[in-house]
């Protein structure tokens, strides 16, 4: 289900957007010595690995002051999203060459985000003989797979909304997980494309079934009426996406099948989905519906549906459903 997911891309998106609540949430330790107006990223650097003669590129790293000094140090932070060999071996190649380059102090972190293995992640690299070592280079580890995701429920930051997403949860979990997720995102109040950021993350790595989707809808029905109505923006926006990707597939599709029906087949199918949600929402927050309204609203067009789902969290009762519908035709 993972397959085609840039990891990378999402992983380096939220950890460079939110550097200073990450390092508050796994390693508070280092922001008693780090000053938080002095961060830089600097540009990636490639590598080539000379045993392997594969080519790599360093995820991200910041340059950051000592706090009340004027020397600097670096923190690299690499996402790691396979259980690789001699994964050890590359950190150490990265720290030297950074090293190297920068005469710079470096404090390294690694973020393991695979599913499996949950056996503890190496986190040091060795070179020793019989009689002496040579070098013990160590670097920090956060394995998300050996993480609880209760233990964050009550974190108010949001990389811990995010990666929770990634953490240890069991297959019936899933629904609950993903709505927990959204719960703490609503209480932090970011801006819109933080909020954007996130959600999609969390939508990404917990992607559900029909079945974990009526779930979720539970789980988050049992919600105050603000949070509910925030995971619902959030959920909406989520079903635009699905129209967008559906006509992306369509055109796709299109090129087998006729340009013109694939459109039409991926547009209807989206508009389909965004109505089925409207609808469960205004149940959740209305009570049953008449099935003659519920006809009406699935034969709304889409700029009409989109206005529909703005306009739900003003309604208390049925009847301002019915007088909003009645304004259409008006």
């Amino acid at each position: 289900m993972t397959n085609n997911i840039d990891h990378d891309r999402l992983f380096k998106e939220l950890i460079s957007t939110f550097f200073v609540e990450f390092i508050e949430l796994f390693f508070p330790q280092l922001i008693d010595y780090l000053d938080r107006e002095s961060i830089t990223f600097l540009d990636k650097e490639v590598f080539t690995d000379v045993t392997e003669g594969e080519r790599y590129e360093s995820d991200l790293v910041a340059q950051v002051k000592f706090r009340g000094k004027e020397s600097f140090f670096l923190i690299h932070v690499e996402a790691q999203e396979s259980s690789r060999k001699w994964f050890n071996r590359r950190m150490f190649t990265y720290f030297a060459r950074f090293h190297e380059k920068f005469v710079l102090p470096i404090y390294p972190i690694v973020i393991f985000s695979y599913s499996k293995p949950k056996r503890a992640a190496i986190s040091q690299y060795v070179v020793d003989f019989p009689d002496f070592k040579v070098l013990e280079f160590n670097y920090q580890v956060v394995q998300l797979n050996r993480l609880n995701w209760r233990d964050f429920l009550n974190q108010p930051n949001p990389v811990a909304s995010a990666l929770m997403a990634k953490m240890n949860i069991a297959e019936k979990e899933r629904a609950k997980v993903k709505a927990e997720c959204l719960r703490l995102l609503i209480t932090l109040k970011l801006n819109p494309a933080k909020m954007q950021l996130i959600s999609g993350f969390i939508d990404t790595y917990l992607n559900l079934n029909p079945v974990e989707e009526r779930q979720f809808q539970e789980e988050i029905s049992t919600f105050s009426q603000p949070v509910q109505e925030g995971v619902m923006q959030i959920t909406t926006s989520w079903m635009r996406q699905g129209i967008e990707l559906g006509i992306e597939q369509g055109i796709e599709q299109g090129i087998e099948q006729g340009i013109e029906q694939g459109i039409e087949q991926g547009i209807e199918q989206g508009i389909e989905r965004e109505k089925t949600l409207i609808l469960r929402q205004l149940k959740r927050k209305l009570g049953e519906i008449n099935p003659l309204l519920e006809t009406k609203i699935m034969e709304l067009s889409i700029d009409d549906v989109e206005a529909l789902g703005e306009a739900l969290f003003d309604f208390s009762t049925v009847e301002d459903l019915i007088n909003w519908l009645n304004t259409l035709t008006a």
